[in-house]
Parts: C-alpha cells; sequence; structure tokens
C-alpha cells in the first residue's frame, strides 16, 4: 500500500514538473515571423534584391529575432485558375502550424491575389504593400489593416531620361508587357500627350519579341525604345527580363531607357531607375514598424525615395550623349577609370623617386648655391675693407695732399702774376710770357696728377640698388665692427626679425650709414662701466609697409634740446668728433626714402631708428 502512494506522488511530481515547463516556455516571447509575396521568381536579380533589402531592414531593427519566409506566386509565368487553386492549397497547408505576423506584398499581382485569397490563408495577418504604383486602380486593391509604399516609374520620367539621351526626340517604341497593364503604368498614353503633344509612339508591348527584334533594328534617327519587364518570346518560350532586353538589345538601332538598375550594364543606356534593395528596406521598415506594435492603419501610405537617374558611361559614350543634359543628381556607373585612378600606387612610387632625386639635386644645387654666395660676400667684405681702409689712409695723407697741392698752386699764382706785370710794359716780352704759360700749364697738370691719384685711390664701383635682406645687412655691419668693438671692450648684440625683411637699396651706403650709427653708440658707452658697454641692433617690420632698424647703446643719451640738431653737418658733442657721421647716415637713408630719427630709451641711453620701405612683393 505504501509502495503504491509513493508511486503516486512520484507520477504528481513528474506531471507538475512537466505542466511548469510547458507553462515557462508559453510565456516567453514568440519568436516574429514576415511572409514575403512576390509576384514574380525570388531567382531573378531584381526580386532576389528586394528580399536582400527587407532582411537588412529586419536585422537593423535588432529588437529581437524575425524569421522572414519568402513566396513566389509566379502568376505571370502560371496564369490560370488552376494554379492559383493549387497555390492556395499549397500555402494553407504549408503556413498552417507557422503563424504570419506581417505579410509584404510585393507587386500588383501579388496585391490582386490578396485581395481575392488573403481570407483563406491567413485572415488575421496585417499587410504591407510595396513595390506598387500610386493609381486610382491599384488603391482599389488594398485590403482594410494595411498600409504601402508605392514604387513607380512614371511616363513622363521616361520622357525626360529618353529627352536627355536624345535631344531631339520625335518619336518612341514601347517594349515589354507591362504597358499592356493599366495597374503598371497607368494611363500613359494622356500622359505622353501632356509631355509631348507631337511625341509619335509606336507600341509594341503586344508583338512577339521575333517581330520586335525585326522592328527595333530599323528606327528613324530621332528615336528611342522605352523598355519594361518582358517575361516571354509571345510564342511559347520564357525568358527573365534582363535575357529578353538583351535579345532585344542585340538589333537595336537606337538607345534604350529602362526602368530597373538591375538592367543596367545589359545594353540599357539608362533613365529613371527603380531601385529594388531600398524599395525592400523601405517595405521591411514599415513591416517591422508594425512588427513593434504600431497599427498598419496608422502608417500613411507614402512614395518612396526608390527611384533614381542612373545611366550607364560606355552606353552614354556609345550614342554621344552629353552628361550636361543629364536630369539633376544622375548617377552614372561603369566610368572608365582615369590614368591616375587605374595606375594610382605605380604613379605615387614613381613620384616619390622623381621628388626624392629632385629633393637630392635641390640639396647640391642649394649648397652649390651657398659656396657661390658665400664667395661672392667673401669678395664684397674685402671690397669693403679696402675701400675703408682708403677712406682711412686718405685720411691720415690729408696735410701731405695738401702740401703736395700747395707747391703747384702757388706756382702758379706766382706766374700768373709775372705774365700779368709782363703784359703791362709798352712792349711785352712775349716769349717770356709763353714760357710763363708753360709752367703754369706743367703746375696744373701737375695738380691735376695729386688730384687724380686721390680719386684713383678712392674710387669704388658705381652706385648700384637692388633688393636686399635687411637682416643680414645689419648682421653683417655688426661682424665687421667686432674686432674694433672687442678692442674697445664693448658688447655688440643682434636681435634680427624671424621673418625675412626685404628692402631695395644701395648696400655698401646702408652699411655705411648703419656703421656710422654703431660706431656712434660704441663712441657714447667706451668710456663707462664694463656692465653698460653694450650696443643692440634689432630689426622688425613696422606699421604702413616699412622696414625698422633701431641702434640702442646704454650710455647717457641725448639731451633733449639736442635730438633735432645731432644730423647737422659739423654738429659734434665730442671732443675729437667731426660731426659728419651722423650726418652722412641722415644723408645716405633720405636718399633711399628712408626717415632716421633719434630718442632717450626710458632705461637709460639712446635709440636711432632707420626707417625704410619694404621691397614690393613679387
Amino acid at each position: 500500500m505504501r509502495m503504491i502512494t509513493r508511486l503516486v506522488r512520484v507520477v504528481i511530481v513528474c506531471l507538475l514538473a512537466s505542466l511548469s515547463r510547458e507553462c515557462i516556455a508559453a510565456d516567453g516571447p514568440r519568436q516574429r515571423s514576415i511572409l514575403v509575396l512576390e509576384e514574380a521568381d525570388f531567382r531573378s536579380p531584381f526580386y532576389s534584391e528586394i528580399f536582400s533589402g527587407i532582411r537588412a531592414a529586419a536585422k537593423q531593427n535588432g529588437k529581437g529575432h524575425t524569421v522572414i519566409y519568402g513566396e513566389s506566386l509566379d502568376l505571370a509565368r502560371f496564369p490560370g485558375p488552376d494554379y492559383e487553386e493549387s497555390l492556395v492549397g499549397h500555402l494553407k497547408t504549408k503556413y498552417a502550424q507557422r503563424p504570419i505576423d506581417v505579410i509584404v506584398s510585393i507587386g500588383v499581382t501579388s496585391a490582386k491575389f490578396l485581395r481575392a485569397r488573403k481570407q483563406d490563408i491567413w485572415p488575421a495577418a496585417p499587410v504591407v504593400y510595396g513595390f506598387v504604383p500610386d493609381l486610382p486602380e491599384t488603391r482599389a486593391l488594398f485590403l482594410p489593416n494595411t498600409t504601402v509604399v508605392f514604387a513607380r516609374v512614371r511616363p513622363a520620367q521616361l520622357l525626360t531620361a529618353a529627352r536627355a539621351i536624345v535631344p531631339d526626340l520625335t518619336h518612341v517604341v514601347l517594349v515589354g508587357d507591362a504597358w499592356k497593364n493599366p495597374l503598371t503604368y497607368g494611363h500613359w498614353k494622356q500622359d505622353f500627350a501632356a509631355e509631348m503633344p507631337d511625341l509619335e509612339v509606336t507600341d509594341l508591348s503586344g508583338a512577339v519579341l521575333r517581330e520586335v527584334r525585326s522592328h527595333v533594328a530599323f528606327l528613324p534617327a530621332r528615336s528611342a525604345i522605352l523598355t519594361s519587364a518582358m517575361y516571354s518570346d509571345g510564342e511559347g518560350t520564357y525568358y527573365s527580363p534582363a535575357s529578353a532586353l538583351a535579345r532585344v538589345a542585340e538589333n537595336a538601332n537606337r538607345p534604350i531607357v529602362i526602368t530597373s538598375d538591375t538592367f543596367l550594364g545589359r545594353s540599357g543606356v539608362g533613365g529613371c531607375l527603380l531601385q529594388p534593395e531600398i524599395i525592400g528596406r523601405e517595405a521591411g521598415a514599415v513591416a517591422m514598424r508594425i512588427l513593434d506594435g504600431e497599427a498598419p492603419s496608422s502608417i500613411a501610405p507614402f512614395s518612396g525615395n526608390n527611384v533614381k537617374p542612373i545611366f550607364d558611361w560606355r552606353q552614354l559614350k556609345r550614342w554621344n550623349v552629353d552628361e550636361a543634359n543629364l536630369p539633376p543628381g544622375s548617377e552614372v556607373r561603369f566610368r572608365q577609370p582615369t590614368f591616375w585612378e587605374q595606375y594610382y600606387w605605380h604613379s605615387v612610387i614613381i613620384a616619390g623617386v622623381v621628388l626624392v632625386q629632385a629633393l637630392m639635386i635641390t640639396i647640391l644645387l642649394r649648397e652649390r648655391r651657398l659656396r657661390f654666395v658665400a664667395e661672392v660676400e667673401a669678395r664684397q667684405r674685402m671690397s669693403e675693407l679696402a675701400h675703408m681702409n682708403r677712406r682711412a689712409t686718405a685720411g691720415e695723407m690729408s696735410v701731405s695732399l695738401a702740401h703736395e697741392l700747395n707747391q703747384p698752386l702757388a706756382a702758379i699764382l706766382i706766374n700768373a702774376e709775372t705774365a700779368q706785370q709782363i703784359l703791362q710794359n709798352p712792349a711785352p716780352d712775349l716769349d717770356e710770357v709763353r714760357d710763363i704759360l708753360d709752367h703754369i700749364r706743367r703746375d696744373d697738370q701737375r695738380a691735376a696728377e695729386v688730384i687724380g691719384r686721390l680719386r684713383s685711390f678712392l674710387k669704388r664701383d658705381s652706385t648700384e640698388r637692388r633688393e636686399l635682406d635687411l637682416n643680414a645687412t645689419v648682421g653683417e655691419v655688426f661682424r665687421f665692427l667686432s674686432v674694433q668693438a672687442l678692442t674697445h671692450d664693448v658688447e655688440l648684440l643682434t636681435q634680427p626679425s624671424p621673418a625675412e625683411i626685404r628692402v631695395k637699396g644701395d648696400k655698401v651706403q646702408l652699411q655705411q650709414a648703419i656703421l656710422n650709427l654703431v660706431v656712434n653708440g660704441m663712441e657714447a658707452v667706451a668710456h663707462l662701466p664694463d656692465e653698460r658697454r653694450r650696443v643692440v641692433g634689432r630689426t622688425s617690420v613696422a606699421e604702413g609697409n616699412l622696414a625698422l632698424v633701431s641702434i640702442a647703446d646704454a650710455g647717457h643719451g641725448i639731451l633733449a634740446e639736442k635730438v633735432t640738431e645731432i644730423f647737422k653737418p659739423f654738429f659734434t658733442t665730442k671732443a675729437q668728433g667731426m660731426g659728419i657721421g651722423l650726418s652722412i647716415a641722415h644723408t645716405i637713408v633720405e636718399a633711399h626714402g628712408g626717415r632716421i630719427w633719434a630718442e632717450n630709451a626710458p632705461s637709460g641711453g639712446a635709440v636711432f631708428h632707420v626707417s625704410l620701405p619694404l621691397a614690393a612683393a613679387r
């Protein structure tokens, strides 16, 4: 008895455990599902891309796993009530144990099928219609509790593309089954007439493929072919739309305007093309909104952004189409890469090698140039030093030169007075006068020779104004005076401008003016304590497009009443000074269109400023 009781308890516990697991499983989240009904074969590129777009939209949602089923109705190739009836039975059986949360209906044929058969198979599932035109006839197919994303290439868009390809268009040929279907292109005749009243239209939508191929081979010059999907040759052979288009293009003598980007690259020039992947993404996004809880009736139907003007670059070249005539925002594909695009890395490597070689050559040329400049600078410095030495020597020789000139001048004076007295006699001795004149001429030549020697001694090259670096010019003066500064135990400092300053002038003259200012500063501090024996030269750019040179010393400064007089000739405050150094500097600076002035520094000492116009920018 006890054994039976224990067995009953074990059985009850097992049953309760099993029921609890089932209840937990029932309370867990159920997998969401979407059924995609496409009117044609999933294997065709167009409908395959639509399905891929729906899957991408579901993956992007990320709010839970969603299983996506797909069914190809293929009613265009297999029309008839018997096939449709068998299709209904097949779908009812197939999805009897697979609840469908949302149906995405692709195409007009699929919408018609749901209108007639949805109640038999999925009575409660909401529907999202995609890839249907916004026409009254298609809106009449929509069931309650549904929404729609419209996708349509309007006849006016086809004409816009055709006129971009054939600017003088007068004739179009319609090829493809869809032109016969009012649920696809609507009332295209009225649309064409409104857009181009004089347009000649040849409708081959009902012709077999053999006749179409024969007709498009001999079209007039100002014609274009407007295509839509074609699934058979009309004589029992079925094709994919892309294959049918390729067979038409084999014979066509005029450009072909297409309606889907899956046809691009198959002999069609292009046009305002449906983008199936975007069609799928837009319909899939709406389906995910419904799965997330939105009611289909609350989502207003809208036209998707799924049509774009796209063209084949190769076909544009074939038909001599100017890309400027294409609709705004057009995309051109299959463009032949440029040489740079095709050989980018090869070009980069070659350019790198050339640049390295050019850099090495530039460095060598720069070194050669620097050596040449250094040689020229050395020659110029030697010339300047020689010239300055000649001037100093001339000063030392001034007494002897005066004596040497005084002798012939005195002789000339005596001879001239003697000749004057002889000529006052009633009978002057002309021979003696001639001798006196010869002596005067010889003495004059002797004086001229003395002056000529002095001129030759002081002669230098003619004045030459050219563009020069003011920083370098000032620096050369300071370096030139470094030995003299060392002798007098005076410190020379330069503070050049960080940027190059270019002026135009005679280098010798400008250096002479700056040299006089520096020497003046050295003399001003020569007798002061060591810490004040300093002269500083600065260069900078001032307002008004001017270059500025400042020579500052740490001396006693300038008396306020003497500031305006120090540049006058022969004005000096020094016992041994001649008073011409600052006057010469003043004359040189003014001759160069500049200005020179002096002032006392707040910290003590005097500052001499020279401003010069900057050289004109090249």
